[in-house]
């Protein structure tokens, strides 16, 4: 769904948005802007998230089967973050998961705040001319949601992903449950963050052992090409998770050394936030026959030749994938 900035903060199914009548600094101050409020912005989704789990009433629906589902935390979290953008910055072009009606958004989904640390960060001089029309933000208000309604709270993110000419260059990545099993007394949740050429913030980097191989893939979405493609990797261990969002993170926290789904099924707000972080740190997310995604307004939202990551010997990996995959995907 396209969303663009409301004179009223309603939200629609395209979002359109009157345009105000101001401009915005140039970057890197309002790419520096626009990250830290998006960090804020994740931080109060993952609010959202768990007090609607709290609540007991998800609000399911199915969009077009049992493996495609809908909650009030999808509905609410991209309310909240579209119309939080566009009231700072007005200029944005924001497409969300979400296909949701004409609705007006209630001013406490609202989040003006920034993140300072990031308003702190010396942002390279190459973003210094970007405009605000210039920049593409592309939203999961809930990667993981079938994993969010069986409870598997681990797997669930939000994602803010952040483009510029095609290109994914900032993300922000919010766990609501992060710390969930430490117990009742633990903080939950976190938000990491990250922009090329500065790097990515909120965790700890760790590898994979030196030789070891470690896939992660899709837990609810698996095929004969999956597990082919994977079979031809031959690695020690395979883990089955929900959510693009939780696969990253896994990637850069050392839980595995890459990421392959070789089928279609990921959309562009799956993979742009996790993408720029883990080019940030220096790995590398493709499609299967390692092309990169593009990320510009008018791109189609099927990343159709599936995916293949990996934080390092993205090399190795490309080259295991077989030509019978290949050719069974189409870019």
């Amino acid at each position: 769904m396209l969303c663009r900035p409301l004179h009223l903060l309603t939200v629609t199914t395209l979002c359109s948005v009157r345009r105000a009548a101001f401009t915005m600094s140039s970057a890197p101050i309002l790419l520096a802007r626009l990250v830290a409020t998006a960090h804020t912005v994740a931080d109060k989704s993952g609010t959202i998230v768990r007090k609607i789990m709290s609540g007991g009433d998800l609000g399911i629906v199915e969009k077009t089967g049992a493996n495609d589902l809908q909650t009030a935390a999808d509905r609410l979290v991209q309310q909240s973050i579209c119309a939080s953008l566009a009231r700072k910055f007005p200029k944005l072009t924001i497409i969300g998961e979400e296909d949701l009606p004409s609705e007006e958004v209630s001013e406490d989904l609202i989040e003006t705040g920034e993140y300072e640390e990031i308003l702190k960060a010396a942002f390279p001089s190459q973003y210094s001319s970007i405009k605000e029309e210039e920049l593409v933000v592309w939203v999961d208000p809930l990667d993981g949601t079938k994993e969010y309604t069986e409870g598997l709270l681990d797997h669930v993110t939000v994602l803010i992903g952040i483009a510029y000419e095609g290109k994914a260059i900032a993300g922000v990545i919010n766990q609501p449950y992060y710390n969930y099993q430490a117990g009742d007394s633990a903080v939950l949740g976190r938000t990491i963050w990250g922009v090329l050429g500065i790097g990515a913030f909120g965790f700890e980097l760790k590898e994979v052992p030196e030789g070891q191989h470690i896939v992660t893939t899709t837990r609810s979405h698996s095929s004969k090409l999956v597990n082919d493609c994977i079979a031809a990797i031959n690695p020690e261990k395979v883990v089955r998770v929900g959510g693009a969002g939780n696969k990253i993170i896994q990637l850069i926290e050392g839980q595995a050394s890459a990421y392959v789904f070789a089928s279609p099924g990921c959309k562009k707000w799956d993979t742009c936030a996790p993408e720029a972080i883990l080019h940030a740190v220096g790995g590398k997310l493709t499609d299967i026959h390692g092309n990169s995604f593009e990320y510009h307004k008018d791109v189609k939202h099927m990343n159709s030749a599936g995916v293949l990551a990996a934080l390092r010997n993205f090399n190795y990996y490309a080259s295991r994938v077989p030509e019978s995959v290949k050719q069974a995907l189409v870019p």
